[in-house]
């Protein structure tokens, strides 16, 4: 009994771990198989196509709804041209989303092309399309039907303007605009004030009118006496000053009364003794209000008021009438004083525009730093070139892409008898010199062996030693790879070197040699412009943004 329990217990035991075994088994695709992986399709409308046309480029993409994709962005079908990308549709099936992207795709110049495989991203793990062969076909052209010209050449034309009289026209407006200011402020006649009227009065006429002025006022009412005095007073002395001429504000009673009768009995002052001792009474009273706080009554201060406006008409009829040369001679005071004033506001309004301009300048200098001022001021070559129209065109072929601040004109370059026995064709063309402040130029060289590989060390080589011929020395020479917009790679040279110009001075330069090629040819940019040039560095970083080329002879 007790091997045969022994047995059973053993035989359950087995039972158990298979089934443990099997169920383990069972669970493995659960747990292995429960996410599925990500699966990326591509297709293609047609492999045939004629100049011009496109092609519909189809991506698809079944994942899970929480992976991230990332599609192909930009030139990346290269050497096929991307015209536009559409999200065209996006489903959802349970946990999984499937993403359809459409690429149209062109060429204008026909061969049979290769579309390189796509990366596609998810999840930061790539994924690759495969890749399709596709033909691009001529336009037939029954020549019977439609006749065939040749290449028209380049036309010269007219430089735009637009700008310039943009310009002046802004500079206009400014003009206008400061010199209204300086009219408004300095040069017209402004409308005179109360004071300014009373001011250009006659003396007898402005004394009178200020008398009668103080007679209104409230400071007898108010026991202002002495305010009232000094005002009677100041108006006496101010009159005698301007029209008998004599020092009447600085001076003393007693001086004053002194001056007075030394003019009657000169004969120049017809006053009786009556007036002269009416006047000396109240400038002793007003000395005892204004000194000593004294307080007269108001019929007294009123009944003063009114023998002062007696004594200014008595001396105002007792001067003698001025004579013709006198008059001629206020005239002509008058005239300068006219022209002392308007010379005065032409003064101020040049020294206020002179300080503008000077604040500004130093505004500008502070700010945008003085060679930018000078150069915005007095021109700059590579300046007028960054900030003037700028010209994208495609050059030779196979063709050369580029955006330059001028169209570059087509060289016909010579060639030694050995170099023309290997090339089939070259194509130049160029803007500016290399000895010059800056110059671009750019070159499509095709061979008679169509199958030779594109040697860009002696390309390189050649165009150095033309360097060193136009007189740059010290040459420093850098390499890297350089990649087109479009994905192209290629090989970019650059340093610098001193250039001895023929007058015996010398200047730091700088160079860009960017080379590519396939079978058969070779393209090849040239930039060079003067080291420290600013405006010429943002030149070239502009036109190395624009560069693309074509790798199909």
């Amino acid at each position: 009994m007790i091997k045969e329990s022994c047995h059973t217990t053993i035989h359950l035991n087995r039972v158990q771990k298979l089934l443990g075994t099997l169920l383990l088994f069972c669970l493995l695709p659960l747990l292995g198989f429960s996410q599925t992986e990500p699966k990326v399709t591509a297709e293609v409308d047609t492999l045939a196509i004629k100049i011009g046309e496109q092609i519909q480029y189809s991506i698809t993409v079944e994942a899970d709804s929480t992976d991230v994709v990332f599609f192909p962005e930009g030139q990346t079908f290269s050497p096929l041209e991307t015209v536009e990308a559409i999200m065209a549709d996006t489903l959802k099936q349970d946990s999984k989303v499937i993403l359809q992207k459409i690429y149209a795709l062109t060429q204008f110049d026909s061969g049979a092309y290769t579309i390189p495989p796509q990366r596609i991203a998810i999840n930061e793990q790539p994924f690759f399309t495969d890749s399709f062969q596709v033909k691009v076909a001529d336009v037939v052209v029954d020549t019977t039907k439609q006749k065939m010209y040749d290449i028209k050449p380049l036309m010269e034309v007219e430089k735009s303007n637009a700008e310039m009289w943009l310009t002046a026209l802004w500079i206009l407006l400014g003009l206008i605009v400061v010199g209204g200011l300086v009219y408004w402020f300095f040069l017209r006649k402004k409308p005179l004030t109360e004071e300014e009227k009373v001011a250009l009065l006659p003396p007898y006429d402005r004394a009178i009118l200020e008398l009668k002025k103080l007679e209104n006022s409230k400071y007898l009412i108010q026991d202002e006496f002495k305010q009232y005095y000094s005002e009677l007073t100041d108006i006496m002395r101010s009159y005698l000053e301007e029209e008998v001429h004599v020092t009447a504000m600085e001076s003393t009673t007693s001086e004053l009364i002194t001056k007075l009768e030394m003019l009657r009995d000169a004969g120049e002052l017809k006053l009786d003794d009556d007036t002269i001792f009416q006047f000396q009474k109240i400038l002793q009273t007003a000395d005892l209000v204004k000194f000593a706080k004294s307080k007269p009554a108001s019929s007294i201060a009123e009944q003063d008021r009114k023998l002062v406006e007696e004594i200014v008409t008595k001396t105002h009829e007792a001067l003698p009438e001025p004579t013709e040369e006198d008059l001629l001679l206020d005239e002509e005071y008058l005239e300068e004083l006219a022209k002392k004033k308007q010379r005065k506001r032409i003064y101020w309004a040049a020294a206020i525009f002179a300080g503008i301009l000077i604040l500004g300048s130093v505004f500008s200098v502070a700010y945008f730093g003085a060679k930018q001022v000078r150069d915005t001021v007095f021109g700059y070559p590579t300046k007028d070139l960054l900030e003037g129209e700028w010209v994208s065109s495609s050059y030779g072929f196979p063709p050369i892409e580029l955006e330059t601040p001028e169209v570059l004109l087509r060289q016909e370059p010579d060639m030694p008898k050995e170099t023309k026995e290997l090339i089939k064709e070259l194509q130049a063309f160029s803007y500016g010199n290399y000895a010059g402040i800056f110059s671009v130029s750019a070159s499509s060289i095709t061979f008679k062996n169509q199958e030779e590989d594109p040697n860009f060390e002696a390309v390189i080589g050649a165009t150095l030693t033309n360097f060193e011929q136009l007189g740059l020395k010290n040459i420093i020479t850098k390499q890297e790879e350089f990649v087109t917009q479009s994905g192209v790679k290629g090989v970019k040279t650059f340093g610098t070197g001193t250039l001895e110009t023929p007058d015996g001075d010398s200047k730091r330069a700088k160079y860009n040699i960017l080379s590519f090629g396939g079978k058969g040819f070779i393209q090849q940019v040239v930039i060079t412009w003067e080291e420290d040039d600013a405006y010429a560095e943002q030149i070239v970083d502009r036109i190395l943004t624009s560069l693309d080329v074509k790798l199909q002879a």
